[in-house]
């Protein structure tokens, strides 16, 4: 009886199943959980002032860093007994990395090719070169950080500043999008 599954089939389910195993966002915990990458940090710079953080992996999208840094901000403003916080010099930087990894199906597409010409290739003369040379997969691989300073206050928030917001909203309006470990 013949496989219904080649080599190459196996291969590819394989590694699809070993890339979906890992592929979940960071979820919204602490920098350095359980031995995850990424996560929330900050420091306290005086009494009502904190550098807050979030790095996500590379399956978590700038959204979901930028609600994240959001949520902790706010959470710590209601843990220090402040109403709201501002966010002064906030940003999201972008690290891009390019992965190359040669076509897992190049030398199984190309096991039986027999061209009728030879090719010149590094100094020798090949009936057995690709011309066109080796297949490669190239995937953009994104991960994100975001950081802010925050000044927490007491009372109403103040209406004239844009970056602004209520704690306690930020908790309930975000607080329940952000997945958490397990």
């Amino acid at each position: 009886m013949r496989h219904l599954l080649t080599r190459p089939a196996v291969l590819a389910v394989a590694a699809a199943l070993a890339l979906s195993a890992c592929a979940t966002a960071t979820p919204y915990q602490p920098a350095g959980f359980q031995g995850q990458r990424g996560g929330y940090a900050e420091q306290r710079l005086e009494s009502n002032r904190y550098r807050v953080s979030f790095a996500g992996n590379s399956v978590t999208t700038r959204e979901q860093v930028e609600m994240s840094l959001l949520l902790r901000s706010a959470e710590l403003t209601v843990q220090d007994g402040y109403d709201w916080f501002s966010t002064v010099n906030r940003a999201t930087d972008r690290d891009v990395r390019y992965n190359a990894t040669p076509d897992p199906f190049y030398y199984e597409r190309y096991r039986y090719w027999s061209p009728y010409w030879q090719v010149y290739h590094r100094g020798l003369w090949s009936p057995w070169s690709d011309p066109f040379g080796r297949d490669f997969d190239v995937r953009e691989i994104d991960r994100y950080e975001a950081s802010a300073e925050i000044v927490m206050g007491r009372g109403a928030k103040p209406a004239d500043d844009p970056n602004a917001f209520d704690a306690r909203e930020v908790i309930q309006n975000i607080g329940p999008r952000l997945s958490r470990p397990n």
